[in-house]
């Protein structure tokens, strides 16, 4: 009975989820050893001098203001120390690292959407290599998702209209499930699958035998073409639009006088809604894509312009 109680308790399949759990139990334990005390001390007055029962009920005097002291003091340090550890961890997982392997979810209701960089798509299923570092890029389609993975204790919302990220590095191969941990709709209970993670040459190997005609930049160029973006942003266009080649990671100025970094956010954005953030100096006669464009669609797009800033200009 007591392995089956275990069992609510994943496997720890990184290192930051094993630090994840030393930090969970050694502040339980810090808390049972603040709080009993109190309680059983209750319990014991409450006992001893309950109505009815004979005992010495004269108020004493006796104090010691060092044991005030330490019982104020002590407390209050060991949760500080609790607290800069619990930050510390905290600040780490929310600073992407430079490099390594970024797989691209959409949530929607409901299911799982993934893309690596190579074009591969699944859903509800993931597969990651271990021991390297991988960011999850993430957006929703409808309505507010959480991606969660209980083995590597990483939790993040994935909102609609908005990207977020998360990373992990797992350490350990196997197959691990994950869920969606925001209530989404009638059938947010189904909304889960499996993440696999495999030595590197076997996730080289699945990537080859999982097939794609061309990698998630590559689509977006096509796609550029296909939407007709091409046209003014490219060649020998009679639209003045401004160039899109090496504008990723790019200070922008706008019309107002604000400069906004040409991060996925806004390039998402100028898509779908190109009234917003005019870019100072260009005339807006760009249409609205908003409704046109798939977030698929999207993804690719902005992998193409993120790619553009590594090509010679055209």
């Amino acid at each position: 009975m007591f392995g089956h109680a275990l069992d609510i308790w994943p496997a720890a399949a990184s290192a930051n989820a094993v630090e994840t759990d030393h930090l969970i139990i050694a502040f339980t334990v810090l808390t049972v050893l603040l709080t009993a005390p109190i309680f059983i001390g209750f319990t014991w007055f409450a006992i001893r001098y309950r109505r009815g029962v004979k005992a010495d009920r004269r108020h004493g005097e006796v104090r010691s203001s060092a044991i005030e002291m330490t019982w104020m003091i002590g407390p209050f340090l060991l949760t500080l120390f609790f607290f800069a550890w619990g930050a510390q961890m905290f600040m780490r997982d929310k600073t992407l690292p430079a490099g390594g392997l970024q797989i691209d979810a959409i949530g929607r209701q409901w299911m799982w959407k993934f893309q690596h960089p190579g074009g591969q798509s699944e859903i509800n299923d993931l597969h990651v290599p271990v021991g390297e570092n991988v960011t999850m890029h993430m957006i929703s389609q409808d309505v507010i998702h959480a991606f969660y993975i209980p083995s590597l204790r990483i939790q993040m919302d994935v909102l609609p209209d908005r990207y977020t990220n998360l990373w992990f590095k797992a350490n350990r191969t196997g197959s691990y499930h994950l869920f969606c941990s925001e209530y989404c709709g009638t059938d947010h209970s189904v909304m889960g699958g499996t993440i696999t993670v495999m030595e590197p040459a076997a996730y080289q190997q699945w990537l080859g035998a999982s097939g794609s005609d061309m990698s998630l930049a590559s689509a977006g160029e096509a796609l550029f073409q296909s939407y007709g973006c091409s046209g003014c942003h490219q060649g020998q266009s009679t639209v003045r639009a401004p160039s899109l080649v090496g504008l990723y990671g790019k200070p922008v100025p706008l019309e107002d006088g604000r400069t906004v970094v040409a991060d996925d956010s806004y390039i998402r954005d100028k898509i779908l809604n190109p009234n917003n953030n005019l870019i100072a100096g260009y005339k807006q006669v760009m249409p609205a894509f908003k409704g046109v464009i798939a977030e698929d669609d999207l993804l690719r797009l902005v992998a193409y312009i993120k790619s553009t800033g590594v090509r010679a200009p055209m």
